[in-house]
């Protein structure tokens, strides 16, 4: 019998790319799988705490081997912020327009562009948590470049190419993100598991 594993998310496009990935090993589910329809507080400093907070929430109320992911975006002359608060970074959660328009704001005039996006992973399997992280180094544009993605990926130009993430394909945004970062390093655990 598959062992089953939750997702801590409700999103089925993550949770279809997870389950690509890890094949038929697992029985994949998401939040709403599970029948799991609480606002999860996430009011964690870190991301890693971010992560735990999902992963636990679950684990403790199901009893189910699960994981939680929280990722942002780091921008080092802005003090690694918006960091945890990226999806909020304009006050208002998931407003891209808005928090687009801070970064640049708070950026004017500013050599610096360097920045990173984090994603990390809390997994909890048989009671024990293990922690992935998934890192892409980049750097800030002066405006947005690109309409595909979501989020900070029109201003964000990723290390070694001259294009933003708003500006590639899904399939290759994917295939170097921080999110597939972190991703790989838990399906290689998953898989080593359930061999």
């Amino acid at each position: 019998m598959q062992p089953t594993l939750v997702f801590a998310t409700h999103n089925q496009h993550k949770l279809e790319e997870v389950a690509a990935k890890t094949g038929d090993r697992l029985q994949l589910q998401s939040l709403t799988d599970i029948g799991c329809h609480d606002e999860i507080d996430e009011n964690g400093t870190t991301f890693n705490e971010n992560a735990s907070i999902k992963s636990h929430y679950v684990y403790s109320k199901y009893n189910l081997n699960c994981f939680g992911d929280d990722s942002g975006l780091q921008i080092e002359a802005l003090n690694n912020e918006p960091g945890v608060y990226s999806a909020r970074y304009s006050g208002e959660h998931g407003n891209h327009e808005a928090n687009i328009a801070k970064v640049l704001h708070n950026l004017r005039g500013v050599d610096n562009r360097k920045a990173r996006f984090i994603t990390v992973i809390s997994l909890i399997w048989n009671g024990e948590e293990h922690f992935f992280e998934g890192v892409i180094n980049g750097t800030i544009r002066d405006e947005k470049v690109g309409v595909k993605g979501f989020g900070y990926d029109p201003v964000f130009e990723p290390e070694g190419y001259n294009i933003t993430f708003a500006e590639m394909s899904m399939e290759e945004k994917n295939h170097i993100s921080h999110r597939a970062i972190a991703m790989e390093k838990l399906i290689a655990f998953l898989n080593e598991k359930t061999k």
